[in-house]
Order: C-alpha cells, then structure tokens, then sequence
C-alpha cells in the first residue's frame, strides 16, 4: 500500500489542482447575440493568455440551457454576454453586457482585484 501511495502521490499533485479550480469567470451567451460574437471575436482568443484568463478561466454556457449543477447564481441571467465571477462555483460579481474592449479589461480587473486576491494585471 505504502508503495502505491508513492507512484500515485505526485499523480494526484497534477491532476488535482485542474479539479479545484477556486474561480472561473462564466459567459452567459445566446445564440445569434451580436455582442457574444463580438466578445468572442476580439477577446476570446487572447483572453486564456492574460493574467486574468490564467487566473479566472473562461467557461461558456447558453442562457437557454439549465445554470449547470456546481454553479450558484445570486440572481438570474438576463442580457448576454453577462460574465458571471464564481469563486468555488458561487457568483461572487458579474458584468452585464459587453461594454467594449477597453471597459471590459477595466471592469474584470476591478471586480477581480476588489472580490478575490487577483493582484496581476490584465
């Protein structure tokens, strides 16, 4: 047993840390929504890349779909994009709407500074 312990120990010291992601930043999207598209176009691709993408990573859901299980929400999503901040799968901020790039990077690192111990930059 002590010997498994050994070979499967530093398994789980890789694998556990991709289970316990303590924030997310969650996009609530609509099919066919001009700004979902926008968002996705210009930040989708660089987003994983920033500070903020490696701190809260991106995950997509559709506002016509059931909120998934492990996520809480303080208040139903009504405008998309809305961009849900969880931490530990409960809503901790959210920004409504897409308000450009610009404002956008403003208001992420805003709610992630004053929410959660994010101290990078975006």
């Amino acid at each position: 047993m002590h010997r498994l312990f050994r070979i499967f120990a530093p398994l789980l010291l890789i694998i556990l840390p991709a289970f316990a992601q303590a924030v997310e930043l969650v996009m609530v999207e609509r099919q066919g929504c001009h700004y979902c598209i926008e968002w996705k176009t210009d930040l989708g691709p660089i987003y994983p890349n920033t500070a903020a993408g490696k701190y809260a990573p991106l995950r997509v859901i559709d506002i016509a779909d059931d909120v998934p299980a492990d996520l809480s929400f303080v208040r139903k999503v009504v405008f998309t994009p809305t961009f849900v901040l969880v931490e530990e799968g409960r809503e901790i901020g959210r920004i409504e709407g897409y308000p450009g790039e610009d404002f956008f990077w403003g208001l992420l690192e805003m709610m992630l500074k004053s929410k959660t111990d994010f101290n990078g930059g975006v």
